[in-house]
């Protein structure tokens, strides 16, 4: 159980917090490339503040405070020049620094005072990698954004989901560190779901948890495997400080305020052999719902609403002082303690801080535990890719089992580059 000033620490991510500081110390990915395609400009509420993401004619991103500061028009609603975005209420021009670059009525009325060199508004870092836009609200000098193994993968299909999810981004998070769930909400109450009444699943055996670099591996052995099964060996990621990585795929759970998540979701599938080469010239993304429209009901058909469910069933901010954790829980409190030890350390003066990478050597293809190692990167004939989509069919989970509602643009061109005929 932890009182209430231990779950302030792990869960409020306003400026001045404990947490809040920590958080901003590393990169968070807050949008996909390719939505600025659409438009250039998107309102962004990230770690509690209300800040504009926008891509200008050079092609130049930036993230500015969303209000500007003549009298605190939208600039969200604002539009982009060729340096810069430009508010739409009186013409005020700001770069990607904040700083203000006109003033079109003062710069005619008195040129003289130079009154724009005198407005500057919050800016924050913005940079692409992986088909995302990632932020960083820290201090100078910011990190380098993790280039992870499977961002320099080739021959893959990759597509980016995104959910907004009404909770606290840690009880989210602690869903990555969590085995024993996949047993009964995936697959025993997953069997329900689809009106079968059994059997059960194979039970969890042996758990470990164990801390490394960029966070911690859980390890598991189920009824009818051993210890040689590479989910016992290699195990899964609980990464640094807030995803998911199963191997196929990152979870990033980004923290917009105390009580609502941007739930991230990257996506790679390698197409068979068949297919090489395969080169993708844009990474799609959606919005993926978490609520049916005509019921109010949580969704539940697809693996990540289902962990949703748990997440948001726990209230906006979980009450951590009702909880009685047990043996299955080991890795949840190693991951609470770390996190109050790095909170605690930076507050402290500490710049030596866990995932935080400044080297661009160790930079440049950072390895991860992947138990699936061979076939996402070597690929899969087409006989054994053939097999697994019939598996995946048979167990009730339609081609994309992460999340509901992906567009028929985006399931066709997955199908395009596994070569699945229609």
């Amino acid at each position: 159980m932890l009182d209430d000033v231990k779950n302030d620490q792990l869960t409020r991510v306003g400026a001045g917090t404990l947490g809040g500081e920590l958080m901003r110390r590393h990169w968070q990915p807050i949008a996909a490339v390719t939505e600025l395609d659409e438009h250039p400009t998107k309102p962004i509420r990230l770690l509690g503040e209300d800040l504009v993401l926008y891509r200008d004619l050079s092609g130049q991103y930036g993230l500015i405070d969303r209000h500007c500061a003549h009298r605190s028009a939208d600039l969200s609603y604002g539009f982009v020049e060729e340096c810069g975005l430009r508010c739409n209420y009186h013409g005020w021009l700001f770069d990607q620094d904040g700083k203000c670059l006109e003033q079109p009525y003062e710069d005619i009325a008195a040129p003289e005072v130079r009154f724009r060199d005198k407005v500057r508004i919050k800016s924050y870092k913005v940079e692409a990698k992986a088909g995302l836009l990632w932020a960083y609200l820290g201090p100078d000098p910011a990190p380098l954004v993790p280039n992870w193994e499977p961002f320099t993968w080739r021959n893959g299909f990759v597509q980016i989901v995104f959910s907004e999810i009404p909770c606290n981004w840690f009880q989210c998070q602690e869903n990555s560190i969590d085995p024993v769930h996949f047993e009964w909400m995936h697959d025993n109450w997953g069997l329900r779901l689809r009106g079968q009444n059994g059997p059960y699943a194979p039970k969890h055996l042996k758990l470990d948890f164990e801390e490394f670099e960029h966070g911690f591996v859980y390890k598991r052995i189920r009824e009818g495997a051993n210890d040689t099964n590479p989910l016992w060996t290699i195990g899964r990621v609980c990464l640094w400080p807030h995803a998911l990585f199963t191997g196929g795929h990152f979870e990033w759970r980004v923290p917009i305020d105390d009580e609502r998540t941007l739930s991230v979701g990257w996506f790679y599938a390698r197409v068979p052999k068949d297919r090489e080469p395969y080169v993708q010239d844009k990474i799609p993304y959606w919005n993926s719902p978490v609520k049916d429209e005509q019921t109010g009901r949580w969704l539940t058909s697809h693996i990540m609403q289902q962990d949703f469910v748990a997440w948001v069933g726990q209230g906006a901010v979980t009450n951590r002082k009702r909880e009685h954790l047990g043996q299955s829980d080991r890795g949840i409190v190693m991951m609470r303690r770390r996190f109050q030890q790095q909170a605690e350390a930076l507050a402290n003066g500490s710049d030596d801080l866990k995932g935080v990478i400044r080297d661009p050597a160790v930079n440049d293809c950072i390895m991860l535990p992947i138990a699936t190692r061979d076939e996402l990167t070597n690929g899969l004939s087409r006989e054994a890719f053939e097999k697994s989509e019939q598996a995946r069919r048979a167990a009730g989970r339609d081609e994309f089992a992460w999340l509901v509602g992906q567009p028929d643009s985006v399931r066709d061109a997955y199908r395009a580059a596994m070569g699945i005929q229609a």
